[in-house]
């Protein structure tokens, strides 16, 4: 039987992920936010108190969903959280959204989001706790690394690769077989046409010409 989850976190991420999770007829049995007073209500869910609330629960009893969004200034408040609820043996459900697809060999980690809208092609691989947003595209043989987030409309065609928590902003294109290093930023509507390195910011192509009119 599935388990009954906690769901971390009650901003916008959280939200939609909670309203997936009706969705899929899943028992969420509170939320733990340390910004809301412990026995309020948070859309109907009863609030638990803060991250130490989980450890009232065993951790052979629930499975924890990471609600804490992934914006390039505060991505690692995420990964840290996942990886403090790993450590204390908790473990993170994979959700895919009813209306997002699949093709059958592919490979989800622990802790994997897939939004509504989303299209993860033949081959593909995601590690762990990444989030594929709404409309992402992630074509076939693409590799993700952990702590990922492709945000809404971004397209990564055949072959591309991504390190550790890399983000890539919305409505952005990687071309085939281009590899982006671990801590990179790819830019909201950003056309990738070549490898980015570690810890690089690529901005949007057209940005930078308008800056150069204005000079």
């Amino acid at each position: 039987m599935s388990k009954p989850v906690i769901l971390l976190g009650s901003g916008g991420h959280a939200r939609v992920l909670l309203d997936m999770l009706r969705r899929l007829g899943v028992e969420v049995l509170g939320v733990v936010d340390p910004n809301r007073l412990a026995g309020s209500e948070y859309l109907g869910v009863n609030i638990l108190g803060d991250d130490s609330a989980i450890w009232a629960y065993p951790a052979d009893s629930v499975e924890l969903v990471n609600g804490i969004g992934s914006l390039p200034r505060d991505a690692g408040l995420r990964a840290a959280l996942f990886e403090k609820c790993r450590a204390q043996g908790y473990r993170f459900r994979t959700l895919i959204d009813p209306h997002a697809f699949t093709a059958t060999d592919v490979v989800l980690a622990e802790g994997v989001q897939l939004m509504a809208g989303v299209i993860i092609q033949s081959g593909a691989e995601i590690a762990e706790n990444c989030i594929v947003n709404s409309g992402a595209i992630v074509e076939h043989d693409c590799r993700i690394g952990c702590d990922v987030h492709i945000a809404p409309g971004a397209v990564l065609s055949g072959g591309v690769e991504l390190g550790d928590k890399v983000h890539i902003g919305t409505g952005a294109t990687i071309i085939q077989g281009i590899r982006i290093g671990s801590g990179s930023v790819i830019g909201a509507g950003s056309v990738v046409t070549r490898d980015v390195g570690c810890s690089r910011i690529v901005y949007p192509a057209r940005s930078l010409v308008q800056d150069l009119q204005q000079d």
